[in-house]
């Protein structure tokens, strides 16, 4: 029973919390991925065949495929990230934790990974914020892609092994754009822009599914484009008073968004490479011009297999500034923890759309205090006996990362542990193990229990010190058999959100 990373023969495990500091620091474009060493089950602990292949379901070609890296044994993987001029939202969230799962169970996997989330930190967009604000466009990316990294440190996310910016890579956006003029893939416009000849590319739409013709017929040329097709896309914008400037062959300006991702993309993992993700609001144009520009210019397959996450809907409306359902994170955090935030994103398998609303997210609340509760109390202990959960829920995982199932599976787990507590409690210990195990390939899960039931005290009202007193005059009334003092502050806690639940180890209490 060797470890065969497509059939996957044996069972793995490894240390519950992968610390961000354990992790390689992040290069602009050095080619490292991160080292993950699993360890295994012995082969005698299998109980059944091996599971499933991991399954993917390509954008491309539209259907689940088996996931075959290019070279056997290493990932490369490239995903879209923010365009720095503005706080993260519920969106960004969703595409940062759903690659996040990706990039753990791959290495869950055995894979070697090699992780890249760009940052987009030159854009029309933020030259406009910059310029409200009247302050550098360098200062404000700066400010906002700490705050970018803040938010997914926050929610459990693991730096990628590599965060390329669209400013450090000039050289290679230019290479590019020259490689595809000389190919015949791209023209320098009267007004000194360079444009991609759409025309000149076949199979443009394959990824889209979206017909040309009928792109050309329903397209319009904006004033000051100097475009010879409307489905021409800009490479190279030439300066203009007050912005910032690169000197290039054909005049300063600075590049088009679609280039900045093919050039960053192919530096760091190479002309071909295996997964390429992002939004679904990317597939078109983003994605459909990556693909023209990279195969254009390189004569190569670009990407094997492209993922795109659903749309995020509040109240099952578009999420949208214009009606007034537009979310930061940091303003989903001040009324649910990170984890619960996790959580909720984790329900929805990814493809699906996420439907936001104060439900959903107090669902994950109560989810999150179940598994929780099922470890209140529970020695520490190595995995064991878990063998069945352990295997479905890989199965869930390899079956296109059906988190919703997965989820499924713990809570399976979570009625397992209950039931061994009353009669066999090592065995117990073991299960509980194992579910904070599976949890962590979630990245779920990981706090102590105390703490995450108990809360972190900081909202107004009874700290942990007045709870516990209030516990004890509670005990000391009920061995005096006071029962109308005892109900008096049992019903004074639960009216500041405490719940009390009493066993035979004494009482213990979690905030509501």
């Amino acid at each position: 029973m060797l470890g065969d990373f497509r059939g996957r023969t044996y069972l793995r495990v490894r240390f519950f919390l992968v610390l961000p500091r354990l992790l390689p620091p992040l290069s602009a474009c050095a080619g490292m991925a991160s080292k993950h060493v699993p360890r295994y089950y012995p082969a005698s602990l299998l109980t059944r065949g091996p599971p499933q292949m991991l399954q993917i379901y390509n954008s491309l070609t539209r259907r689940k495929e088996e996931f075959i890296p290019i070279e056997p044994g290493k990932v490369r993987m490239y995903v879209c990230g923010m365009t720095v001029y503005d706080l993260c939202h519920l969106g960004h969230a969703r595409v940062m934790v759903v690659f996040d799962l990706v990039y753990r169970y791959l290495r869950e996997c055995g894979y070697e990974v090699d992780y890249v989330r760009n940052i987009t930190d030159i854009d029309d967009k933020i030259i406009n914020r910059a310029n409200e604000r009247g302050e550098a466009f360098g200062d404000l990316t700066e400010r906002f892609i700490a705050a970018m990294r803040e938010d997914a440190a926050v929610l459990g996310i693991l730096p990628p092994t590599q965060e390329p910016r669209a400013t450090a890579h000039m050289e290679e956006i230019r290479a590019m754009i020259l490689a595809l003029l000389d190919k015949g893939h791209a023209y320098v416009a009267d007004n000194g822009d360079v444009y991609y000849a759409v025309a000149s590319f076949d199979g443009y739409g394959r990824l889209s599914g979206k017909d040309p013709e009928e792109l050309r017929a329903g397209a319009r040329v904006e004033v000051g484009e100097a475009k010879r097709d409307p489905l021409d896309f800009a490479l190279w914008k030439a300066s203009k008073p007050g912005e910032p400037a690169w000197d290039s062959p054909w005049g300063p300006g600075r590049p088009g968004w679609h280039i900045e991702c093919s050039a960053m993309s192919t530096c760091c993992l190479g002309n071909h490479f295996d997964i390429h993700g992002g939004g679904a609001d990317l597939q078109f144009p983003h994605h459909e011009n990556e693909i023209a520009q990279s195969e254009g210019a390189s004569g190569e397959p670009f990407v094997n297999l492209w993922m795109h996450n659903g749309f995020v809907r509040v109240n099952e409306e578009k999420m949208s500034k214009s009606l007034g359902n537009f979310f930061t994170v940091r303003e989903i955090l001040n009324r649910y923890r990170p984890e619960e935030v996790r959580y909720f994103i984790l329900t929805s398998q990814y493809r699906s759309p996420l439907n936001y609303d104060d439900e959903h997210l107090d669902n994950a609340r109560g989810a999150l205090t179940r598994l929780y509760t099922a470890l209140r109390g529970l020695p520490e202990a190595e995995p064991a006996g878990g063998e069945v959960f352990r295997e479905r829920f890989y199965a869930a995982m390899d079956d296109d990362f059906n988190t919703p199932e997965a989820l499924a599976v713990l809570f399976d787990l979570v009625r397992e542990i209950n039931r061994a507590r009353a009669g066999d409690a090592r065995r117990a210990a073991a299960l509980g193990a194992e579910l904070r195990y599976l949890c962590g390939i979630l990245g779920i899960l990981q706090d102590d229990p105390e703490t995450y039931l108990r809360g972190d005290g900081s909202v107004a009202g009874l700290d942990d010190a007045e709870i516990e007193e209030l516990i004890r005059r509670r005990v000391r009334a009920r061995e005096s058999r006071d029962w109308p003092e005892a109900d008096r502050i049992r019903d004074e806690l639960q009216a500041a959100g405490i719940l009390l639940e009493d066993g035979s180890g004494g009482t213990t209490w979690r905030r509501g």
